[in-house]
């Protein structure tokens, strides 16, 4: 009986622990209990840029501010309105100026972009993005030419500074960029597969123009245009300047600026991108030296040497298709940042 009765405590008590549990995990015995619904992550919402207002506002923030800096000379001014490869060749652009004989300087014109005249093109981004837009400015007595800018917003100073502006050597060429209800654009990521070259592609490609002639990959990644054949023109006269006294070689070298800004088309995407490349010329004998042009006095004085090595900056614009097709390049632009003596040997 003894044990019995120790028994039965344990048993009711099991029974009265999962009753108690059954309670507790059975909603439908328990109208009390609260249903938690799963928890479901909003998707980001894209908002545009800027307003069409304030990116009016930028670009006349920065003519004016460009203009105040150049007949200033001011670099810490032109420093707030500018960034990336449209600093570096501006900086390049005053170097070189400062070195020219007064008689060579041509006298600083005001300027100012045609606001009736642009096009905005703001897409929408997500939080965390960098914040940035396109235009397109025409100008001309029938505006028949074009030149693409992009602006981005500066993280720290939060001001609008131009990074690229190129001129487009023939605009019926320019893709129709999408819009969508409310008139903004749709960014694209310039690296995509999704392209038919994505950016690392193109740059590729037009260094080869300046390195080979396009013979590599410029010729294959780029249709014939007018754009390619600058490009390439520039590389066979260069390269036979010198005649049998001397060499010259362009190689690719690493991006400076490795922002890409590219912006959805009816084709596929309309890609700005950024190259550097460097221009090697040497001498074909002991002996001989070469003489640095006036353009090239700033970085290597007067000095003749046997080589001398330039850097280029450039800002390229592409129409770049979403079907395995050439792309087109549309335009270009390039600066000296930078040049060398090579030092005593004259090979290439």
């Amino acid at each position: 009986m003894r044990t019995i009765r120790r028994t039965l405590p344990l048993i009711t008590a099991t029974l009265c622990v999962a009753l108690a549990t059954t309670a507790c995990t059975n909603d439908a015995s328990n109208p009390s209990a609260k249903k938690t619904a799963p928890s479901a992550t909003a998707a980001p919402v894209a908002t545009p840029a800027l307003t069409p207002a304030q990116a009016r506002d930028a670009i006349t923030r920065y003519s004016t501010t460009n203009n105040l800096a150049h007949v200033k000379q001011d670099r810490a001014l032109l420093d707030t309105v500018e960034d990336g490869p449209r600093y570096a060749m501006s900086l390049a652009d005053l170097k070189q100026d400062e070195a020219l004989p007064q008689a060579d300087r041509q006298p600083y014109r005001l300027w100012s972009y045609d606001l009736s005249a642009t096009e905005l093109y703001i897409p929408r981004l997500n939080s965390g993005q960098q914040r940035w837009f396109a235009a397109v400015t025409r100008g001309g007595s029938q505006q028949q030419h074009a030149r693409v800018l992009v602006m981005a917003e500066n993280t720290k100073s939060k001001q609008w500074e131009m990074v690229a502006t190129v001129d487009v050597d023939d605009p019926k060429q320019l893709p129709q960029i999408v819009l969508d209800k409310d008139g903004y654009a749709t960014a694209i990521d310039a690296s995509s597969k999704s392209l038919a070259a994505p950016v690392g592609q193109l740059r590729s490609a037009v260094t080869d123009n300046f390195a080979t002639g396009g013979e590599l990959t410029g010729k294959k990644v780029f249709t014939s245009n007018q754009t390619s054949q600058r490009q390439i023109k520039v590389h066979d006269e260069t390269t036979r300047k010198f005649g049998p006294r001397g060499t010259t070689r362009f190689t690719a070298a690493d991006p400076q600026f490795t922002d890409a800004y590219a912006l959805k088309t009816t084709t596929g995407a309309l890609v700005v991108f950024s190259h550097t490349h460097t221009q090697h010329d040497a001498v074909a004998a002991p002996g001989l030296r070469i003489i640095p042009e006036k353009e090239d006095r700033a970085w290597l004085g007067t000095s003749p040497s046997p080589a001398f090595t330039y850097t280029f900056t450039c800002s390229d614009i592409a129409a770049v298709p979403s079907v395995p097709e050439a792309s087109s390049l549309l335009g270009y632009s390039c600066r000296r940042t930078d040049a060398k003596a090579a030092g005593p040997s004259a090979s290439v």
